[in-house]
């Protein structure tokens, strides 16, 4: 993907955040978020559900689709638009691979106009690597990350940790901690938050995750919640250890406990009471995962979140 040059990234946005965020305050280490109010829960819809029909992917598909069911992103938030959701969920895998400054304005304006918030953006990135060359790409792909999601309006960018290559996994985490401490330092000067999604590797069970997070010395961290992504004894218990820390809520309509051959279907109840419990603010997208086909199948999902949140 093109980088946007720093001219082209003060045109667009009049220099605001290269310097106006800089003083924001630092902390020691991450916290539970403290939220006033009352909990809040506003419906999005992750592009990742529809990943076997976008034009542009970067990512594999895992089966081939008729070519004239094939969207863009252009469409995917026409949809949120017209199935009630308040934000779209935007993945980085899905934008053109020729992607410029001028698509990210449109994708902006587009959202805008259907009334639908851009609630965040994800990209696929490993920080689980030895001091060089590739980690340093992967941090810089971040950062581009970074500036996209500014123009856009973003303010959340997903996020993984990854699995230890080529190092142990005590290495891997102070690798981990030490990229997102340089990637939050210049998400703040944007006031973008990074969200640590709890995705295998080295923050496969909560205790990992939370060793990270709260290791990692910026007010622009917190965690990327995925309902579906603990395959531990008891997947609703560890969610809840991590619940206070989200910054993002990602919801699948399947959780796999450890040694099951398959998933089973979700508590979505009883994970709207553990996110109100937690006092979360914020957006809850749905990320469709499971077997049958997600246009018919997204709609009902979509219904029940709505009305579980409206409670």
């Amino acid at each position: 993907m093109h980088t946007l040059s720093r001219r082209h990234f003060l045109k667009l946005t009049g220099g605001a955040g290269l310097g106006l965020f800089a003083a924001a305050p630092s902390a020691i280490a991450a916290e539970p978020i403290k939220r006033t109010g009352k909990p809040r829960l506003q419906l999005s819809l992750a592009a990742y559900s529809f990943r076997q029909y976008f034009r542009a992917s970067s990512h594999p598909r895992e089966t081939e689709t008729d070519p004239a069911r094939r969207i863009d992103l252009f469409d995917f938030i026409d949809y949120c638009a017209d199935h009630g959701c308040a934000g779209a969920e935007l993945t980085a895998y899905y934008f053109p691979n020729d992607v410029t400054p001028e698509y990210f304005i449109r994708i902006k304006r587009h959202a805008f106009l259907r009334g639908v918030a851009v609630s965040g953006t994800s990209v696929g990135n490993n920080f689980a690597l030895p001091k060089g060359e590739e980690l340093n790409q992967q941090i810089a792909a971040v950062k581009r990350w970074i500036e996209y999601a500014a123009v856009m309006g973003a303010p959340h960018i997903r996020v993984f940790a990854g699995a230890a290559k080529g190092i142990s996994d005590a290495e891997a985490r102070k690798m981990c901690i030490g990229a997102l401490e340089e990637c939050c330092a210049y998400a703040g000067t944007k006031g973008i938050f990074l969200g640590l999604e709890n995705h295998g590797g080295i923050v496969a069970e909560p205790e990992g995750l939370l060793e990270i997070v709260r290791a990692v010395n910026s007010p622009w961290i917190g965690i990327n919640l995925d309902t579906g992504n603990f395959h531990t004894d008891d997947p609703y218990a560890d969610l809840e250890k991590i619940a206070p820390y989200a910054v993002n809520v990602q919801f699948k309509v399947e959780v796999k406990r450890k040694g099951q051959p398959a998933g089973e279907p979700a508590d979505l109840p009883r994970v709207v009471a553990m996110l109100r419990a937690a006092n979360y603010q914020g957006f809850v997208a749905l990320e469709y995962e499971a077997k049958p086909d997600p246009w018919s199948a997204i709609p009902p999902v979509l219904q029940q979140m709505k009305e579980l949140f409206a409670a």
